[in-house]
């Protein structure tokens, strides 16, 4: 029954007062403002004058309460509301507790059976109506406020402080989380996420139902609802994956998905329409129009009568899109309201819009707009066009239309097209990445026009938008490129066009960055500590934010015609004013935390970096948007901003070729060739030829790579010709050694260099105190062996995927790193303070066990790192291998797992962490590098930063055993004793390499990278 029945004031004062709002808000104190909302649809409520709401605290992912006023008579008190909790409880004694303005209440002691969570229930009876507040005790003083608050029927003061330490099991909370989604919600949210250009969440929230429905759903729905929900987790999942360019993980879970023999109608159209935007995100044009062609079961109508409007909320609308090629995001919608017919001709709609799309992109514009205008009729006639969520559907329609109009020369239509797509999203997604992706779309279509000023406008729009939401761009680079083409166009007549470039460049997040930051930030939210409680309070913040724009833009929709919606807009404003002041103040307290800032996409101005830099230090940050690459230069004399003379694709052809000069694996043996020298230099004078003079004098350079650059180290490049001529020359003499580089002039000889993630992660770096730790130095590495009969169950992904195709195979553990360094490194620091960690003992479960991490300034781990998958199709998630311990030991350390370890260290080495020369797309990916492959340790190096590390070394290629080079590296690093900054002892131990024959080529010296802030002590006393 709809909530406003509740307001006809029917009932005496005594039995139930209707003048309580159906959503009511409590108390702030201790920085978790709670929420009442109205519930009809309870268990608990059976009569007309029943009243149930669910109790929701924005540090809270899930709701932490239910609170009831029950007219007496409906029977079956305590059945209804243990039918409400769907969770077994086991309860002590009922006691009279007093609560304040209401008296002696009946209250209850009980434990959640499944998650050992504390959990407590007060009942109230007053006249006719039972009162009662239920949810878990930590949230007790919100349970309280809010029974006091439903007993006197107006909102009541008072603070509320939640405890965070309810339970002795730190998963338990998270696990409750897990037990209690309400599998529908979720899936709406998935879509969600997607329609509004989220990729990278939708994925996480689709891979959630995924495991949740293999632990619990399954037994709940019959055969034939099993197969059509696994079957949409899967295609959705395949979907995102696609949209993130995980192709062979995509591939893998459609074949997966086609292997589920389900006849449902929708299913089967879902299926054939995402098949059909994974290939069009892959450019296969004629693949994805024989997908279309495929026959499906029909829906026996051919057209649906109209009916009442179906308005949905953001939190239930159901939309699927994609990012295929030419902005053709895609969206389909669905909602339990919705008939399977319905939803089926939506998606057939949709199919049109796909093969209008494809008629465009094969150069028939009047074909493609009379399919597309069908398309638009079709999913318009479904209750004459009152679903409103296919406003994303309407909106890609008419972008699309847009486009046939400006092939054939109609600008005027192209236009209106376009700002009508723009006008729909700015009323049901305002501020959001589907928003600004139909900006991005018109922008580009004025900059085609020659209409520069309209255009940066509205770029300027984009990416204040998006800087101010702390969000990102991810999946916009392509339609981005003409406002970084104006900007680099600009910067040598207006300087200050740097600082726009500058900011911009930090809103697009490599796919894969977005990908591993969206599963940190899964880690920390279930986490249950007070970086979790205000990160879920902050992510609740932006959801409450989101919302209520949502309802201010159909307000001021409404208030064109209607006067009276004046008050009503200036209270929204208001209120979402207040938001953003709690948000800003929530995030100014995570940034206290590393794995807070390990996720955070917060961007710095210009300025704001150029203050962090010091005497003597550049910055320069790489981006690419579409094929063209960018960069930033900032150091003491000012910033500049240029494009790059080399497409993103040339780029990655010769760093290709560099790396297979430098570690490449030829026949399973690990082979080295003569350094190409001369693309050393080519690349130089690609990347840093307009600010070469600026860079002599720089003895600290902190490069931020993007593109193919992620996976090569800068220290290699060659900074001036001369070096390479007399190389050359000397070849000339068929008795020289081709592999004698001495004499060559390295970016990394005369400078230190660091890498950054990113521009926030570097500033992090640099403020962060240094370590408080008492003891200097941890080695661990050397894993145990493990027995040939040792069965494969005992290994698994570093993903946990349960099938044995993506587990990692026993040989993998048995060629341990020897634990020379270690040795070596802990003898030059001195016994004291030092500790070494081997064999049997050097396991993942003993690490995380491990309450004196925080203890070490430096960890140090030799050991393999798994960062490629097991084989195509398999998803890729970084781990550091260790030995096989008791209990839920895997002999993987994994990010996920290394993100939650409590670190406080200046320093972490991970000296042997690539497996392969070159790691594929997916492991690049999945670690948070860019597409064209890389060494994949930024899911690693990532992880490490949020569990403490100040500063990560970490290698590009496997560390040399010839000639002893890595013992040399490692010894020469702590030999230069602790007064030198971390990047200048690395760059003064590389030098003796660099200068001996024998290890003059990179391949020995160059692969091991600073990532964070280089100028750090050593060793902090």
């Amino acid at each position: 029954m709809a909530a406003t029945a509740f307001s006809s004031g029917t009932l005496p004062a005594q039995e139930l007062r209707p003048s309580l709002a159906d959503s009511f808000r409590l108390g702030s104190g201790g920085g978790a403002l709670c929420q009442a909302q109205s519930r009809a649809t309870d268990p608990a409520v059976q009569g007309m004058f029943d009243r149930a709401w669910t109790l929701v605290c924005r540090d809270a992912a899930q709701p932490v309460g239910q609170l009831y006023a029950l007219r007496d008579g409906g029977g079956g008190l305590e059945a209804r509301l243990a039918a409400a909790r769907r969770q077994d409880l086991s309860c002590g004694a009922p006691a009279n507790v007093q609560v304040a303005d209401v008296g002696a209440v009946t209250s209850r002691q009980c434990q959640l059976t499944a998650a050992r969570l504390g959990y407590v229930i007060h009942q109230y009876h007053a006249g006719k109506v039972t009162y009662v507040a239920q949810g878990l005790a930590s949230y007790d003083s919100a349970l309280q406020l809010a029974l006091r608050t439903i007993v006197a029927d107006k909102p009541v003061d008072g603070q509320i402080a939640i405890a965070i330490s309810g339970t002795d099991d730190p998963a338990a909370f998270a696990r409750l989380q897990a037990g209690t989604l309400d599998p529908e919600t979720s899936l709406a949210e998935g879509y969600r996420r997607n329609n509004s250009g989220n990729y990278a969440e939708a994925a996480e929230f689709f891979d959630s139902l995924q495991e949740q429905f293999d632990e619990s759903d399954a037994a709940k729905l019959s055969p034939a609802e099993r197969e059509a929900r696994q079957h949409e987790y899967l295609v959705n999942r395949a979907l995102q994956l696609s949209n993130l360019s995980e192709f062979g993980q995509a591939d893998a879970l459609f074949a997966q998905a086609g292997k589920i023999a389900t006849r449902d109608r929708v299913q089967l159209r879902l299926r054939r329409n995402f098949q059909a935007m994974h290939k069009l995100n892959q450019r296969e044009y004629g693949e994805a129009a024989a997908i279309l062609d495929r026959s499906v079961l029909p829906t026996g109508v051919n057209r649906l009568a109209s009916s009442d409007t179906i308005e949905l909320s953001p939190q239930l609308a159901a939309e699927i899109n994609s990012s295929a090629t030419g902005a053709t995001a895609l969206g389909v919608s669905q909602d339990t309201r919705l008939t399977p017919n319905e939803r089926a001709a939506i998606i057939d709609a949709q199919a049109s819009q796909l093969r209008g799309t494809l008629l465009r992109l094969k150069g028939q514009p009047r074909e493609a707009r009379a399919m597309l205008e069908k398309a638009l009729s079709d999913a318009m006639v479904i209750r004459s066009g009152r679903v409103t969520s296919i406003t994303r559907l309407r909106a890609q329609l008419l972008a699309e239309m847009a486009l046939t109009h400006e092939a054939e020369g109609n600008a005027g239509a192209a236009e209106n097209m376009l700002r009508e797509a723009l006008k729909l999203l700015s009323t049901q997604y305002p501020e959001t990445a589907a928003m600004n992706g139909a900006r991005a779309r018109l922008a580009a279509f004025l900059v085609r026009r020659q209409r520069k000023d309209e255009a940066l406008a509205l770029y300027r729009e984009i990416v204040g938008s998006t800087a101010a939401n702390r969000a990102s761009v991810t999946g916009l680079a392509n339609q981005l490129q003409p406002y970084f083409e104006l900007l680099a166009a600009d910067i040598p007549a207006h300087p200050e066009s740097s600082g726009s470039l500058f900011l911009a460049s930090q809103l697009l997040v490599r796919p894969g960055a977005a990908d591993t930051m969206e599963v940190l930030s899964r880690e920390l939210q279930a986490g249950d500590g007070e970086a979790a409680r205000l990160f879920r309070q902050s992510v609740s913040l932006s959801r409450d934010i989101e919302r209520r724009r949502i309802e201010l833009a159909q307000l001021i929709q409404t208030g064109q015609q209607d006067a009276s919606a004046a008050p009503l807009i200036e209270a929204a404003r208001n209120e979402i004013e207040d938001l953003g002041r709690q948000q800003v103040e929530t995030q100014a307290a995570l940034a206290a935390y590393p794995q807070y800032r390990a996720v955070s996409r917060e961007a710095v101005t210009l300025d704001e970096l150029r203050s962090a830099l010091k005497p003597g230090e550049a910055y320069l940050k790489m981006v690419r948007a579409g094929n063209a690459l960018f960069a930033v230069y900032a150091d003491g004399a000012g910033a500049t901003g240029y494009r790059l003379p080399i497409s993103s694709t040339e780029l990655e052809r010769k760093v290709n070729a560099l790396r297979e000069t430098i570690s490449t694996v030829v026949g399973g043996v690990q082979t080295t060739y003569p350094f190409d020298v001369e693309l050393a230099r080519s690349i130089y004078l690609d990347l840093f030829g307009p600010v070469g003079e600026r860079l002599e004098a720089v003895t600290h350079l902190i490069f931020e790579p993007d593109g193919a650059m992620l996976r090569l180290p800068a220290n290699l490049l060659v900074t001036e010709q001369a070096g390479v001529d007399a190389y050359l020359q000397r070849l000339e003499d068929p008795n020289a050694d081709e592999f004698d580089f001495r004499g060559i002039k390295w970016l990394g000889r005369g400078r230190a260099i660091s890498t950054a993630l990113s521009v926030r992660g570097f500033r992090d770096a640099r403020l962060a105190s240094s370590s408080r730790g008492t003891r200097s130095y941890l080695g661990l590495g050397q894993n145990a062996p493990v027995a040939k009969v040792t069965t494969a169950a005992l290994t698994r992904s570093a993903a946990g995927a349960p099938d044995e195709q993506c587990q990692w195979p026993l040989d993998e553990w048995n060629r341990p790193i020897a634990a020379t360094e270690l040795r070596q490194a802990a003898s030059i620091l001195g016994p004291s303070g030092t500790e070494i960690v081997t064999g049997t003992a050097f396991t993942d479960s003993a690490i995380m066990a491990r309450s004196d991490l925080r203890d070490y300034r430096v960890l140090h781990f030799a050991t393999h790192g798994l960062v490629t998958p097991p084989r195509s199709g398999c998803p890729a998630r970084p781990a550091l291998l260790t030995s096989f311990g008791t209990g839920n030991s895997d002999g993987l350390l994994n990010f996920a797992e290394i993100f939650d370890l409590k670190l406080d260290a200046d320093l972490v080495i991970l000296s042997a962490c690539d497996t392969a020369g070159q790691a594929s797309k997916e492991a690049t990916r999945a670690a948070g590098l860019g597409t064209g492959g890389g060494t994949a340790l930024d899911g690693l190096v990532r992880a490490f930063i949020g569990a403490g590390g100040r500063a990560i070394i970490a290698s590009h290629w496997p560390a040399p055993d010839d000639y002893n080079a890595t013992e040399r590296l490692i010894g020469g690093l702590f030999g230069q004793g602790t007064a030198d900054s971390i990047g200048t002892a690395l760059q003064k131990a590389q030098v003796p390499l660099m200068d001996s024959a024998e290890t003059s080529h990179p391949f020995y010296w160059s692969g091991f990278a600073i990532v964070g802030d280089g100028a750090r002590p050593l060793l902090s006393r």
